[in-house]
């Protein structure tokens, strides 16, 4: 290799990774250089899409007028918090000695687009390579840098990443902006985002519009095993059926047995990692994402933002190692006796990464180190990976029909013949302080011998009584299986389609982290629930912008752009289409309001004379062109060790000042009694003053 090459990572602890097994150990301004390489970063997305009013300073306000925004010309913009090291890249790129660059952000869609827009955004020139792996283990990074792929073969990887980008922006910024003007409400839309709010807000609906069927059913208790009939008309039908029963006798029409197995599962992908991280442990989708990022620049885990189950058919032979190495962590006794690779292995079903394995790494590392959520997660990897080429599980179904009283009814019972791959699994699930819901339902007991015409005396029989239930609220885990399968009954009817849903496994923590944030979901135990906020916006929006089939046709969509089955011009045609339609479709539409006007008015702003309205964490003005907020937590009043509450922010609206007591003096240490005064300038910040009583006046020894 002739001159300098330039490494660019996602972020700084995976260039110093990439450094040390480079030998780039010299430390300068904002990357590392050695042995012929400098090794920098990004800090995640150093340059995005430019902010509307970028186009046009009319864009800063928000008109209806104005929609839809849609670029001619795409701008970009450096992120004003990194533009320290955006600048530290390109003078590097721009290095005389520099002869080309090796793109190692993460190797995915949004790791090329996080390097490209750079390169782009730099206007750099020179030639680039790929280092695609799936592990941070120093021979994989080396196997990796001795195998660089030509940089412009992922081409179409970043075409599909920036039109998910562009994508995301024309949706969000008109769709906020429609529906925001109509309603005079803020109304965050989002492409993937408010599907997903869609399915839990249709999900509680469905859950508070249930009604409860009641049914009835016979329970015969036969001594050593007890047989249940089918449902009873009624309740008087089935203590009649109880009845008859109590002076009659049982008898054994058919015994039937079955032998039947169970498969392994499959190896984890990212979202089935999350919805057991989450079902086990109660972890979000967030904090799974971050504890296998952690592990993964830690060398324990793979590649995390994976979407194949499988493993590429030359990873056969190292499983039964790995296995080996890995067993002997775990922190309960397990033994495996055989690894069936052949199971977990198929080419065709891994496309950018493959499924998420513990690394060798594991069996020389302090795991007792490890922050529990990291530790817990490693575990489940691990315990996956020896149950998935683990031996199935054998078991033996008994089904005994027997008639009594002139009712039918069934007993069943199972035996376990082999308990296989489920025996790794129940270790793992006894060190569990807490079983998951779905973990405690009892397994059938195995009925004692039992053979056709065989009867019971005295038999005892009892009603019951049950009702139909409703559909459960969704968790986290419920969820992610619901945005994973959003349109599987719509692609089901669609021959040769490949099935996709809401975002992808990388993209769906975010999505559901931005609806807690932004108010629309709340977390309630392990339960995600719509708020208010949440259902009125869905009530009003069309179906254009929250069906989750479309959205899913749009991931497929970009799917195809990524597979060169597609333009990317094609592709944004239909976005820009799309947006332009739901703009027009609003226009010289009047619509009801009423359902955004729930917050209390306390004043008026003293700017424009709108009302003031409080918000979670401010009082505002309703006007959305007028500035005026008086922050709860403003530094004016957190210094004096006191709150801005709701009277004391009417009063200042209604007067102008307010007698406030205990007021803390940083300077002194000591409280005090004083006005404090409404100082508005007019400015982005609402100031305040103090304004002390006189103090009285001394008359003494005075005539």
């Amino acid at each position: 290799m002739s001159g300098v090459q330039l490494v660019i990572a996602e972020k700084p602890s995976v260039a110093q990774s990439l450094a040390a097994v480079l030998g780039a150990g010299k430390r300068g301004q904002g990357y590392l250089e050695g042995n012929g390489y400098l090794v920098s970063w990004c800090v995640g997305h150093l340059v995005g899409l430019a902010s509307a009013d970028a186009y046009d300073p009319k864009y800063s306000r928000w008109c209806y007028e104005d929609l839809p925004i849609i670029p001619e010309k795409w701008k970009y913009a450096v992120a004003p918090d990194k533009k320290e090291q955006y600048e530290a890249l390109v003078s590097l790129m721009n290095r005389p000695d520099v002869t080309s660059l090796v793109c190692a952000t993460d190797a995915g869609r949004e790791g090329e687009l996080i390097f490209r827009l750079v390169y782009d955004q730099a206007s750099c020139k020179k030639p680039f390579a790929r280092l695609w792996i799936s592990s941070m283990e120093d021979t994989a990074i080396r196997e990796g840098f001795a195998a660089l792929r030509p940089g412009r073969d992922y081409d179409r990887l970043y075409e599909a990443a920036l039109c998910r980008a562009k994508a995301d922006w024309l949706v969000g910024i008109s769709g906020t902006r429609l529906f925001s003007s109509l309603y005079q409400k803020t109304l965050n839309v989002g492409r993937v985002m408010t599907p997903t709010l869609a399915l839990v807000v249709e999900r509680e609906a469905a859950i508070s519009g249930f009604k409860k069927e009641k049914f009835y059913t016979v329970v015969l208790d036969c001594g050593k095993f007890t047989a249940v009939s089918g449902r009873c008309e009624s309740r008087k039908a089935a203590d009649h059926l109880a009845a008859a029963c109590a002076v009659q006798t049982a008898v054994v029409n058919k015994v039937e047995k079955k032998q039947k197995s169970a498969q392994p599962p499959k190896l984890y992908d990212l979202t089935s990692l999350q919805r057991d991280g989450n079902r086990l442990f109660g972890y979000t989708a967030q904090q799974v994402l971050d504890y296998a990022q952690a592990l993964y620049e830690k060398k324990l885990l793979t590649y995390p933002r994976t979407d194949s189950n499988y493993l590429t058919e030359d990873m056969r032979d190292t499983l039964p190692g790995l296995c080996e190495a890995v067993i002997s962590s775990l922190p309960f006794p397990v033994t495996v006796s055989g690894v069936d690779a052949a199971r977990v292995t198929d080419n065709a079903k891994v496309s950018d990464h493959h499924a998420l394995l513990p690394t060798n790494q594991m069996a020389g590392a302090e795991l007792s180190a490890l922050p529990a959520g990291e530790r817990n997660l490693l575990t489940l990897v691990t315990v996956r990976l020896l149950c998935a080429v683990g031996e199935k599980q054998v078991y033996e179904d008994t089904e005994a029909e027997i008639t009594c009283g002139g009712g039918l009814f069934t007993a069943k019972g199972r035996v376990i013949v082999s308990p296989g791959f489920t025996e790794v699994e129940q270790a793992f699930l006894s060190t569990l302080k807490k079983k998951p819901e779905s973990d405690l339902k009892e397994e059938p007991k195995a009925l004692p011998p039992l053979s056709q015409g065989q009867t019971f005396e005295k038999v005892k029989a009892s009603a019951k009584e049950g009702a139909t239930s409703p559909p459960r609220h969704f968790t986290e885990d419920l969820l992610l299986s619901a945005m994973e399968h959003a349109s599987a009954q719509e692609f089901a009817q669609i021959g040769d389609v490949e099935r996709t849903g809401l975002g992808t496994p990388a993209t769906r923590a975010g999505v559901l982290e931005k609806l807690v944030r932004g108010g629309f979901l709340e977390r309630k135990g392990r339960q995600l629930l719509p708020t208010k906020k949440g259902t009125d916006l869905i009530a009003v929006l069309p179906d254009t912008v929250k069906s989750a089939s479309l959205t899913a046709r749009w991931e497929s969509g970009l799917k195809d752009v990524e597979r060169g089955e597609q333009s990317a011009a094609a592709f944004m045609e239909g976005i820009e289409g799309m947006v332009s339609d739901l703009v027009a479709q609003y226009r010289g539409v009047s619509v009801d309001t009423s359902m955004f006007r729930s917050r209390e008015v306390i004043g008026a702003c003293p700017r424009c004379g709108s009302d003031v309205v409080e918000g979670k964490k401010n009082f505002y003005c309703a006007s959305r062109e007028c500035q005026f907020s008086m922050w709860k937590d403003d530094r004016f009043f957190t210094s004096k060790r006191k709150e801005l509450t709701k009277p004391m922010a009417a009063a200042l609206l209604k007067s102008g000042r307010i007698k406030v007591k205990g007021l803390f003096s940083e300077k002194k240490g000591v409280l005090y009694d004083a006005f404090v005064a409404l100082a508005d300038t007019g400015g982005k910040y609402v100031n305040y003053k103090i304004e002390l009583p006189p103090r009285p006046k001394n008359t003494q020894g005075k005539e």
